[in-house]
C-alpha cells in the first residue's frame, strides 16, 4: 500500500462516515463507500482496509437495531451465503483489480434489474390478490413470492460479492425489499447478517494477506469517523418515507454498481 495524502485520506474519512450512515439508515448507499475505497486504494487491498470499518458500522447497526432482525430469514440464508464465500476467496486467488471492479460492478447492475422486475411481478399479483403483497408485517418477513430458490440465489451472490469487495450490502439490500421487509426489519436483519458475515471473513481476509499491519493502522485511523455517520443516520431514518427509502437503496445501488465499472 502506497502512502496516503491528505486528501485520500480525507476522502476515506468521508467515505467512512458513509458507511455509518448506510449501517443505520440506507444500507445501498454503502455502495459509494466501497466504490471511493475502491478508487483511492488499490481494489484488492481496499476490501481488506474496509472489512474492520465495516464491522464497526455493523456493531453500531446490531446496538441500534438489534431487536428488529427476523431470525428465520437469516438462518434461511447463512448456508448459501457460506458457499458464495468460499467461491469469492476461490476468485480472490487469482482476481486482479480491473476484474474485481468489473464483475462487482456487474453483479450489481445485474441484480437491480432483476429485483426491479421481481417486485413489478409482486406488485401485478397484489392487484388481483385482496391483501396479498409484501408490505404485510411491519417488522417484515419474507414473502412477495421470495421463497427457499430466491434465498440461495441472493445468498450465494451475497456471500461471493461480500467477500470480493464487501459488495455484498447492495445484493442482501435488494433481496430484503424484494421480500417486503419494512424499514426496521431490513435494518435490524441487514444488521445481524453483515455483523455476522463480516466477523466470519476476518479469517479468510486475512490468510489472502488482504488485513495486514499496515491496513489495520489506515483503519485505526478512520473508524472514529463510523461514528457520527451512524448517529446521522438513526436521527434521519425515522424521517424518510419508505418509498423513498426503496428508491434511495436501489439508487444508490445502480450509482455504485456504474462507479465500478467506470473507475
Amino acid at each position: 500500500m502506497d502512502t496516503i495524502s491528505l486528501w485520500q485520506l480525507a476522502v476515506l474519512a468521508a467515505a467512512s462516515t458513509l458507511v455509518g450512515f448506510s449501517k443505520t439508515a440506507v444500507s445501498g448507499a454503502n455502495t459509494i463507500s466501497l466504490a471511493v475505497f475502491a478508487a483511492v486504494l488499490p481494489a484488492r487491498e481496499s476490501t481488506g482496509v474496509l472489512l474492520p470499518i465495516l464491522i464497526a458500522g455493523d456493531l453500531l447497526a446490531v446496538r441500534v437495531y438489534r431487536r428488529h432482525a427476523h431470525w428465520p430469514t437469516l438462518l434461511r440464508l447463512f448456508p448459501a451465503v457460506a458457499v458464495g464465500v468460499v467461491a469469492g476467496t476461490l476468485f480472490m486467488l487469482w482476481a486482479d483489480d480491473a476484474a474485481v471492479r468489473t464483475s462487482i460492478g456487474a453483479i450489481l447492475l445485474f441484480m437491480t434489474g432483476v429485483t426491479l422486475w421481481r417486485r413489478r411481478i409482486a406488485e401485478q399479483e397484489a392487484e388481483t390478490e385482496t391483501g396479498a403483497g409484501a408490505d404485510s408485517g411491519g417488522e417484515g418477513g419474507a414473502g412477495g413470492g421470495t421463497g427457499r430458490t430466491a434465498a440461495r440465489g441472493y445468498g450465494v451472490l451475497g456471500g461471493f460479492t461480500t467477500m470480493v469487495a464487501n459488495a455484498g450490502g447492495p445484493v442482501m439490500s435488494l433481496y430484503l425489499l424484494s421480500a417486503g421487509f419494512r424499514k426496521l426489519g431490513f435494518l435490524g436483519t441487514s444488521a445481524w447478517f453483515f455483523l455476522i458475515v463480516n466477523v466470519s471473513k476476518v479469517p479468510f481476509s486475512v490468510g489472502l494477506g488482504l488485513i495486514d499491519a499496515r491496513s489495520l493502522l489506515l483503519d485505526a485511523c478512520l473508524l472514529l469517523f463510523v461514528l457520527p455517520g451512524a448517529y446521522l443516520g438513526r436521527v434521519c431514518v425515522d424521517r424518510i418515507n419508505q418509498k423513498v427509502f426503496d428508491r434511495i437503496v436501489i439508487g444508490a445501488t445502480v450509482a455504485g454498481g456504474l462507479q465500478l465499472l467506470l473507475i
